[in-house]
């Protein structure tokens, strides 16, 4: 059932802007009620710097007190969907809502023993092609010894050789010392999965809304087309969410003519992402959801509901129905903020509720801590299919 989540925890339809020359000279945006305008802040402030500055036992980094100065400020708004990110966050960050990047197509984690060691090696990468396997320790990079380096410095050793070969030195268990050499490249992560279950029914699983997975979603759809797909199973189980653009994109080849989905700010300001209806699904279409399907995947399971163009099959979703907005600073950290609720085609808000399912089914308990199991064991998605079945 499962092909493995890139990311874990709550995300949520995103937009993203780029706040062009923003600085981080935050003092110059306070109105005259705003806390960085008053004094007893600032001596506040003042105090707490001089008392690390002359009792801390341990190093001082300024940069780090600075960072946790602006981590701070969102901090305080006591939302967990809105955060700071200094400017390698915000990098890594990009990388997930994207879904690509340039590297070889690894998950990497530091080894006790010296080294970076392979956790996981995405499907048609170049390391996979290479050669590179799960477990392997990298302990060389083009003959430069990383045995002590940071992962992140590792990580830009290898991109910064886009688009040329790396050669690895690995340490396999037992085997002897190899080199690989293995192509940078531009890595897209996979968030859309396909097969047929039988000779006319397709499934597709999306494990996130990336910038990546509209393409691969149609190509998947694609496929399974060719293959005789006459029924189809969207699997959004434990799809934390992604980027709003991105499942509106996908809708728009399933939806008729009509609204997708709305936001409104703080001041009432209405956005709406409508659909033209050319390329409406035509054929029965049955949705898996549950207590970890959010978001962007609550915005997908609304809009076939309302439309009544398929059946929801599951538990009640996660209940998230705000937007944050990603904006990168001048200096290349950003600010990711609660802008927006939004609310399915009818008007219905699900944050904090949910989607009820329209076939209600919890999954067996055996199954619950497992991270496979086989389609026949899958209670829930056996209740899709037979939903189908009665469409028919």
């Amino acid at each position: 059932m499962k092909h493995g989540t890139y990311v874990k925890g709550v995300a949520t339809g995103v937009i993203l802007t780029v706040l062009a020359g923003g600085g981080i000279k935050a003092v110059q945006y306070c109105r005259s009620d705003e806390i960085l305008s008053d004094l007893a802040f600032t001596q506040k402030i003042k105090y707490l710097e001089n008392m690390i500055d002359e009792e801390y036992l341990g190093e001082i980094s300024t940069d780090k007190l600075e960072e946790g100065v602006y981590a701070g400020l969102i901090y305080g708004l006591g939302d967990v969907y809105s955060r700071y990110y200094t400017k390698d966050e915000y990098e890594q960050e990009s990388v997930t809502t994207e879904g690509s990047y340039v590297g070889i197509g690894v998950a990497m984690q530091k080894y006790t023993a010296g080294g970076v060691q392979i956790v996981e090696c995405y499907k048609g990468s170049t390391a996979e092609e290479a050669g590179v396997k799960v477990d392997d320790v990298i302990t060389a990079i083009n003959g430069e010894d990383i045995t002590d380096t940071e992962l992140q410095d590792v990580v830009s050793m290898i991109k910064d050789n886009e688009d040329k070969d790396v050669v690895l030195t690995v340490q396999r268990k037992g085997e002897d010392t190899q080199e690989i050499t293995v192509k940078v490249s531009n890595v897209e992560l996979p968030s859309v999965f396909g097969e047929m279950l039988d000779e006319n029914t397709g499934y597709i699983q999306i494990t996130e809304f990336k910038g990546v997975t509209v393409e691969q979603y149609e190509e998947v759809f694609a496929d399974l087309k060719e293959q005789g797909m006459e029924r189809l199973v969207v699997d959004l189980r434990d799809n934390p969410g992604g980027l709003l653009n991105v499942v509106c994109d996908i809708l728009r080849d399933i939806l008729p003519e009509g609204l997708i989905v709305y936001t409104e700010d703080k001041n009432g300001n209405r956005s709406e992402e409508t659909c033209d209806g050319k390329n409406p699904l035509d054929m029965p279409l049955a949705v898996l959801v549950n207590g970890n399907s959010a978001s962007a995947s609550e915005i997908f399971a609304g809009a076939v509901k309302d439309y009544g163009l398929g059946t929801i099959v599951g538990t009640t979703t996660y209940g998230k129905g705000v937007v944050q907005s990603i904006r990168q600073l001048s200096d290349g950290s950003a600010v990711k903020l609660t802008i927006a609720n939004y609310y399915t085609p009818k008007g219905n808000s699900i944050n904090k509720t949910g989607i009820r399912p329209d076939v209600e089914v919890e999954l067996s308990p055996e199954f619950l801590n497992q991270e496979e199991i086989t389609h026949e064991e899958d209670n829930q998605l056996q209740a899709a299919l037979n939903s189908l079945n009665t469409k028919n």
